[in-house]
């Protein structure tokens, strides 16, 4: 299942004004740059991509989406990007890419086993030699998902100059079994009534993310706490995670 809040017109619209450019994207940036061909899975609006070809890069792009509303927006702003619609049990590539990489917290949206295990394998199988597959997740440890409540609410400016506020509340205790159940809710000025959008987020920690790369033919090379290259440490906010194919 797809979160509504990718596949409704109107929030996919809202979606870069609530996610600005930053340090992570930078991050991400640079290893783009490098490579010839990039696989970007889980792409939303295609920030990334859309950012690379803007400044030059000539090799493919290529950005895979499961929610058709978040590839309208990429599609609008970047025709000249290659813009695939579904996941990795539905597309297949063998060997076509230098660099695979999923952000913006992509890989927690996988809250199975059998779901990671299926895009996993898919990015094994889509790397050539030499290739590379990055990725992040927040670091369990630093318990991010208990600063996820309705008194924080956030302000953007919708394209059409309304105001629309978003906030975010944890159900149940937060964390159990791994994953931590939340609802975004969104009201704007002038709507009849506020959006709530249930999710689910999977939160692993360094080991089963490890487990779960070995068992698809990858191996870790690298894995920093944050966009400056720092160590894994408790107070981490994220696992940053560099693998290649074993």
């Amino acid at each position: 299942m797809v979160d509504h809040v990718f596949t409704d017109l109107t929030l996919a619209a809202l979606y870069d004004r609530l996610n600005p450019w930053g340090p992570g994207d930078d991050f991400y940036l640079g290893l783009v740059r490098e490579a010839r061909s990039v696989l970007d899975i889980g792409c939303g609006t295609g920030q990334l991509l859309r950012r690379a070809r803007a400044e030059g890069h000539r090799g493919r792009l290529t950005g895979l989406d499961p929610a058709p509303a978040m590839l309208v927006q990429a599609r609008r702003a970047r025709p000249d990007v290659e813009w695939v619609l579904g996941d990795m049990r539905t597309r297949l590539w063998h060997g076509e890419f230098d660099l695979a990489v999923m952000t913006g917290h992509a890989f927690q949206e996988l809250v199975g086993d059998e779901e990671i295990r299926h895009c996993l394998r898919g990015v094994r199988a889509a790397l050539g030699d030499g290739g590379r597959f990055v990725f992040e997740t927040r670091n369990p440890a630093a318990r991010a998902w208990e600063r996820w409540t309705p008194d924080r609410v956030y302000e953007i400016t919708a394209e059409d100059g309304t105001s629309v506020r978003v906030w975010h509340e944890v159900q149940g205790d937060g964390l159990s079994g791994g994953r931590v159940r939340f609802t975004e809710t969104y009201d704007g000025d002038g709507w009849a009534a506020p959006q709530e959008c249930p999710s689910v987020l999977r939160f692993l920690d360094r080991e089963p993310l490890e487990g779960f790369l070995t068992e698809a033919g990858l191996t870790v090379v690298a894995q920093y706490g944050d966009w400056g290259r720092g160590p894994v440490t408790p107070a981490s906010p994220e696992i940053i995670t560099v693998a290649r194919p074993a």
